[in-house]
């Protein structure tokens, strides 16, 4: 991916989604002992930073393609089903996502409000990647990938340009992680933009596929177990390319725990008025938690969505 990939990136998606906000936190400074903002993806069309990966990835198809594909297929946690599914009704193309049967609700009912087809059928995220991949290869569809597409990772890095041009002063970014789309546009565009830039990915204890992976120095198949960053479950495809930009780019995936993820959400709502989902607050989860030393530098801290279930946030703030 080169810096010209991440322009034209913008160009495609800039009438489709939002500039997001970059906003300082007293509550993550003061835990850090330096300067921490917060890059708002929460804020975002489809309350994730989804909507630029799926936005790029369907125009980049259309400028390419003789006609238009008979029909797109993907798989999902939620969140790219959902982005994905505005971009496909935004373009009249056929979508059908597969999810996990207990994907949080509010992620289904959007991705139905758009039009698509919903097969929420599978055990996990595995196994409805392993059905949306299928089911291209039976009828012809065309699988968008939520993480192993260049066009979805160059829509990623979007994000990179504008805190560059937002806080051009930034020298550390902690990003959460799933299948490593996002940490791999972020991470692999501010290098270009400050080759000093330190970068740190967040997973899951439960689910911690490429934290595992990097220190056996190959990618390995984990079990995943239940988490609140239900965003960040799974393991990525085995011939993801997002692993070579994370070896390549990343200083280091560290890991948070559940009673972690749990208070950071709690905090970004009571410390910074910000709803986020697991995944979204995993990045301030880690911040909260001082497992990394960041003092004296500027810290950028990616909340990648807030598609967060009513029930779900209820439990978490007052817990039985």
């Amino acid at each position: 991916m080169t810096l010209l990939d991440v322009l034209r990136a913008r160009r495609r998606i800039a009438p489709y989604v939002r500039r997001t906000p970059l906003v300082p936190s007293a509550w993550l400074s003061a835990a850090a002992h330096t300067d921490v903002s917060l890059k708002l993806e929460s804020l975002q069309v489809s309350s994730s930073f989804k909507s630029r990966g799926a936005f790029n990835a369907v125009v980049a198809r259309l400028e390419r393609a003789t006609g238009l594909p008979a029909r797109l297929v993907t798989a999902s946690a939620g969140n790219h089903g959902r982005a994905l599914a505005a971009a496909a009704e935004t373009f009249h193309l056929p979508l059908t996502v597969f999810t996990p049967a207990d994907a949080p609700r509010t992620k289904l009912a959007a991705i139905l409000q758009h039009g698509a087809e919903l097969r929420a059928e599978a055990r996990d995220y595995d196994e409805a990647e392993r059905s949306a991949k299928a089911f291209g290869e039976d009828t012809g569809a065309d699988f968008i990938s939520p993480y192993n597409d260049a066009d979805v990772i160059a829509g990623a890095a979007t994000i990179a340009l504008e805190i560059a041009e937002d806080a051009p002063a930034t020298n550390a970014l902690v990003v959460p992680v799933g299948g490593g789309g996002l940490i791999s546009g972020v991470a692999a565009a501010m290098t270009i933009v400050n080759p000093e830039v330190d970068v740190t990915g967040v997973e899951a204890d439960a689910s911690c596929a490429f934290h595992t992976s990097l220190r056996a120095g190959r990618l390995v198949t984990i079990v995943p177990g239940p988490t609140l960053a239900d965003g960040l479950g799974g393991n990525p495809d085995p011939d993801t390319i997002t692993f070579a930009f994370i070896q390549r780019f990343v200083d280091r995936i560290v890991t948070v725990s559940e009673a972690a993820l749990a208070s950071a959400l709690v905090g970004l709502i009571e410390s910074e008025h910000v709803v986020a989902e697991g995944a979204g607050a995993a990045a301030a989860a880690d911040v909260a938690a001082k497992r990394i030393d960041l003092a004296g530098r500027h810290v950028v801290v990616i909340v990648s969505g807030g598609n967060i279930d009513r029930a779900r946030l209820a439990s978490v703030i007052q817990p039985q």
